[in-house]
Order: structure tokens, then sequence, then C-alpha cells
């Protein structure tokens, strides 16, 4: 069976662990493909709540290898940290694979990203503060450590050297930070190879037997479309390419080795961070979708940005990432509305866009067209196929397919795993 990919067609945030999770079932690997720590995945398992950072959701499953791809960039304190606390929760975390050129987060990385965030001030991107940023910026620049560094001490001891020449000097004479120690640092990455070397392997020759053998392989994105680094909001974006084409990058398989390609979208809209968001609601209603939604970030813990349903961005996403299918999250959040909206489409200066703007400024500066569609009003938390849902709570998704140009395949109505409605059923 060909490999599926799993992408986030809004700003992150839409719900993909949970989908992920659902999908694992039937996965026989589960590979993250990029991103970092920056991310997180939350699924509810039995009443159990999971908050995953860098561990792939299959984790959850005995069946499924979890893989870390060369595309993912690792704090291997956090990743260790996740291990021990999957481990003492009765989940084993022995199978996981981790590619030995996924690029470190280095502890350089995190202060330079704190330091810079702090000095740009009412400018600030809105980072995670998790050295996301500047360790893809050293993987660019080509001056990166590697995961597989850490199994070799001389090499790694050599390209430690000449990475702290140059951060110590940025940290000292331009920020007025104290420099960092190198043997410190090589200490504790010495720790961290002991822990880890079982696990350091070619995941991409793994995914591609894998492949061959005609199992099914989940690509987990982090993230979101319009946070995509070259098709996103630039420069409020993550680091990496969350879109399904970048799963082949981040992953080390082709195009052909994925034929499906799921988007997962809320059901409403919202994004954590600075940047443009044409659909943000006003207080009020942003208000009411933060609560009922519990729109705080599993990584950071900010609340959320919320908004209406985006039918404009999320139809630039079905095209951009060739979707298949489209998972719509959290309508269940909007049982409580008595009207609702979606945006249908921008107007700056007297003009309409129905696609995303040609530049930043007019995608900034636009206001939305709100098409109203009535609410139901009705508890649909125990909904459990098409039939079950009010007439309306249908017609809303209806409205999406239309507009999005992009069949719902399921529909989820709580946060639980069972909570999850088949359209075609």
């Amino acid at each position: 069976m060909p490999g599926i990919a799993l992408v986030g067609v809004q700003w992150g945030d839409e719900g993909k662990g949970k989908i992920t999770d659902a999908l694992s079932r039937r996965a026989d690997a589960v590979v993250r493909y990029q991103g970092g720590n920056n991310a997180g995945h939350t699924i509810v398992v039995d009443g159990e709540r999971y908050a995953l950072h860098l561990v792939p959701t299959g984790v959850l499953y005995r069946h499924c290898t979890p893989v870390i791809g060369p595309g993912v960039v690792v704090n291997p304190e956090v990743l260790i940290e996740e291990m021990d606390t999957l481990e003492a929760r009765g989940i084993d975390t022995s199978k996981l694979l981790l590619s030995g050129n996924a690029h470190l987060i280095m502890p350089y990385h995190l202060e330079l990203d704190r330091v810079t965030e702090r000095r740009l001030g009412r400018n600030r991107l809105g980072t995670t503060k998790r050295g996301i940023g500047p360790a893809y910026a050293d993987k660019a620049a080509r001056i990166g450590l590697r995961v597989q560094d850490l199994l070799s001490p001389k090499i790694f001891a050599a390209k430690l050297d000449v990475a702290l020449k140059e951060k110590n000097l940025l940290l000292t004479r331009i920020y007025g930070r104290l420099p960092l120690d190198r043997d410190e640092i090589q200490e504790q990455c010495r720790r961290y190879a002991e822990r880890l070397e079982p696990h350091i392997v070619d995941t991409t020759l793994f995914l591609h037997g894998a492949l061959d053998r005609g199992d099914t392989v989940l690509f987990e994105g982090a993230q979101a479309t319009m946070l995509d680094l070259d098709h996103g909001t630039y420069p409020f974006v993550t680091s990496s390419n969350p879109i399904a084409g970048g799963a082949c990058a981040g992953a080390g398989v082709g195009p052909r080795d994925i034929g499906r390609i799921i988007g997962v979208s809320k059901a409403y809209c919202t994004r954590v961070g600075s940047g443009p968001f044409p659909s943000e609601a006003d207080l009020t209603e942003s208000e009411v979708l933060v609560e009922l939604g519990a729109e705080y970030g599993t990584t950071t813990g900010r609340k959320r940005r919320c908004g209406w349903f985006d039918a404009v961005a999320a139809r630039y996403a079905a095209r951009l990432n060739t979707l298949t299918e489209i998972v719509v999250t959290k309508l269940d959040v909007l049982s409580q509305f008595e009207s609702l909206k979606m945006c249908v489409a921008y107007e700056f200066e007297g003009r309409h866009y129905e696609a995303l703007p040609p530049n930043q400024t007019i995608f900034n500066k636009c206001r939305p067209i709100y098409q109203e569609l009535p609410g139901w009003q009705e508890d649909i938390s125990d909904a459990q196929t098409k039939s079950d849902l009010p007439r309306r709570a249908v017609a809303y998704l209806e409205t999406i397919e239309e507009l999005v140009q992009t069949p719902v395949s399921s529909v989820s109505v709580g946060a639980a795993r069972e909570q999850l409605v088949d359209m075609s059923a």
C-alpha cells in the first residue's frame, strides 16, 4: 500500500495528533519528517492525555514503528525526557528509530533563539524559543551537528569547536551574554549518545524496505501549510516545510511513494504567535472559541488566536498539497453558536480576492468577506455516523467541501479517540 501523508491545512494546532493516532491503528510505521519540539500532538486514550513533541504518534501502538526522519531537528535532552515519560506510563519506546542525518538542536541554538526574539521587540516573530530556527539556519549554512556526530567523539568535538567559536562571539559581543562552556556541552552530549545509540539508524533505508514490502507508512507533519517556510505567511512561519511535498525530502522517499494525502482542518481557525490572520474573530467571539475549544498551545501553553473558517486559505492548501481528502476537527465546538461565519473571499481597496493575494502587503491588510450560515445548537459529541449529525452541521461541512473543492472524509466531534465520524458511513 502506498504511503499516507497527513498535513495541516491552516496555521497548525488542527488536531493532527488525534487523526494520526486513528490512522496509526492500521499503519506499520509512522514517520515524523520535519520540525522539532516546537510542535505538539495531544492524544486522549481511555481518558489518559498524552502530549507528544518529538516522538511520533505511532509509539502508542505496539505493532507500529515510530520513526524520526532526517528532516527533523532534534533536541536530544527533550527526546530522552519524552521517552522516559512514556516509559514511566507503560509505553514501550524501544522500537523508536532516529535518523543519523537529523540535525541536533544545541544549547547555543536555544540561547540565540531567546536573545534574538527579545532583541526584535515589537517585530518579534513569536517563535516557541525552542532553538528550531537557529538549528535549521546552521543546517543550511552547513555548520550544523547531526545525530550521527554523537557517535564519533573526535568529529563531534571538532565540529563543536568551530560552531562555538562563532556562537560565543555572537552571544558575548552582540548580545552581552556569557559564553557557553565547550566541555560542559561535550559531556552532556556524551551522555545523550549513550542513551540514543541503540535507536540511531538509516531510517531512509528502513522506510524503503517497508514500502517495498507493501507496509502502510504514515508521514506525520508538524505545524501546517500556512506556516510553511516557502509557501506560508513569511516571515511569520516555521523554519521547515510542513507541506506534503516536504514529506519526500524530510523522510527520504519519492513522490510516487505517497498515494493518499489527508489535510486536517479545524471547523474554525486558530493561530499562535504573530502574523496575518484575515478571518480572526472579534474579541468576544474569540474568547468564546478559546474557552469552548480549550485553545492553548500543547507546547507553549500560549492562548491561541481564534477566528472563523477561512475557505480561501484552505483552498490554497488543498491545491498546494494536492489533498485527496479533508478531516474536519472540533466541529462540536461550534455547537454553541446560533449563527456561524465562513470566510469566502478577501477584500482590499475595493478588489476581491478568491485566491491568496499575490503579495504579503495585501494579505496583511485585507479584510474577510463572510458567508453567514445557521448554527445547529445541538450536542453532537455522541454522533457515530453522518446520519447522527444535525442537518445544519452536515450543510456546514458540505459548504466546506464546495468551497475547498475537496471531500470531507471524516469529522471529529470530541477529544477522545472514538469521537470520529466517518462521513462515508
